[in-house]
């Protein structure tokens, strides 16, 4: 007896947001990756997210300050509250600067260890300050995949929505591999990404989804696939070195209105992808 297949509900992307220091928006990188927009010159500074104390604020490593600059941004651009919102935050490494500073302090003096380096080196601290700064007592989650990281979390997002029929915050975030690590890791610059999944259509909604797994041809690259067209500015195609890079062509797809669905297959192992269909008029 073969098992029946059950489609899922078709989801909502609402407040999109994006910061790298070149596009430190989401309007400015729509318009780049649509070809009607540059990049800022000179590139912007790290950003101060307002959800946290001063004092948090100025502590806060690069990770923690991205992925809450780019998870304000999504709720403000959603409409939503903040406190109120299941929230899941991915990111492939973490914080690897505060990893490498780590190792090589553990390694020389351990008893130079500073408590707040290490307080800040798991990989849940993002999420953690996300949820005091903004109150958030629903669900929260941190994931990390690799290369397949930002996938993963939009798979996991997408499912906690449909089953629960509640919008979900995503945040996807990464920084430069530093020191010894660069040598077994490497990603390059720093990216963050966010978006509320929503199970209904709203006055937000800037783009339906329709999403299952699909199968990966063998010898599939790492990178997600989707249909060809304008080649990125320098600005946007040096992205592709951060580890959370595997974000950047649903973001070029939200970018480009279409007038017929866009199908992007987004990988999430060697055997396994997931699939999008994605309307965005």
């Amino acid at each position: 007896m073969s098992a029946s297949t059950v489609t899922p509900p078709t989801l909502y992307i609402e407040g999109p947001a994006f910061w790298s220091p070149t596009l430190p928006d989401w309007a400015t990188a729509r318009a780049v990756f649509a070809g009607t927009g540059a990049p800022v010159d000179p590139p912007a500074k790290r950003p101060s997210p307002q959800v946290l104390a001063p004092a948090e604020r100025r502590r806060a490593p690069d990770t923690v300050a991205l992925a809450l600059e780019v998870a304000s941004a999504a709720i403000a651009g959603a409409g939503r509250d903040a406190k109120d919102l299941p929230c899941v935050f991915v990111s492939a490494h973490g914080d690897l600067g505060i990893n490498d500073y780590m190792c090589s302090t553990l390694a020389k003096d351990p008893m130079l260890l500073s408590p707040i380096k290490f307080h800040n080196s798991v990989h849940n601290a993002a999420v953690g300050y996300w949820t005091i700064g903004t109150g958030c007592m629903a669900a929260s989650n941190s994931i990390s995949a690799y290369a397949q990281s930002f996938a993963s979390g939009l798979l996991e997002a997408a499912a906690q929505c449909a089953a629960d029929d509640q919008a979900v915050l995503l945040v996807g975030y990464d920084m430069p591999s530093v020191g010894a690590l660069s040598s077994v890791t490497t990603s390059r610059g720093l990216l963050a990404v966010a978006l509320v999944i929503s199970p209904q259509r709203t006055e937000r909604t800037v783009a339906a989804i329709d999403w299952s797994l699909a199968a990966r041809e063998a010898g599939a690259g790492a990178a997600a696939t989707m249909p060809a067209r304008a080649a990125l500015s320098d600005a946007a195609t040096a992205l592709r070195g951060n580890a959370m890079a595997d974000a950047l062509p649903l973001f070029e797809a939200l970018a480009v209105s279409h007038a017929s669905p866009k199908t992007l297959d987004m990988p999430l192992s060697p055997t396994l992808a997931l699939r999008l269909q994605l309307h965005t008029d």
